[in-house]
């Protein structure tokens, strides 16, 4: 089963713009006054929010792994984790 698509509204988002929106689905959803429809709506924007904010950090991440620091403490490159 294939991903779903990032909406393009998120897929341009920071991972802080993104956080924050997730948040305030979040606070939306725990309130429990929202309309099943509109409940099933918001969760799904929700996800794709999740599923953004995950890869963001995934590219951080092989960004950060890429430096590794020598014992001098300057910076040498390395090659990104391998996740096989």
């Amino acid at each position: 089963m294939s991903e779903p698509k990032t909406p393009a509204d998120i897929a341009e988002m920071s991972f802080e713009q993104a956080m924050k929106e997730l948040e305030t689905i979040i606070d939306k959803l725990d309130g429990g006054d929202v309309p099943l429809e509109d409940s099933i709506t918001i969760y799904e924007r929700g996800a794709a929010l999740q599923r953004h904010c995950e890869d963001k950090l995934r590219q951080a991440e092989m960004r950060v792994q890429k430096i590794v620091a020598r014992a001098d403490g300057s910076a040498d490159r390395a090659e990104p984790a391998s996740f096989d």
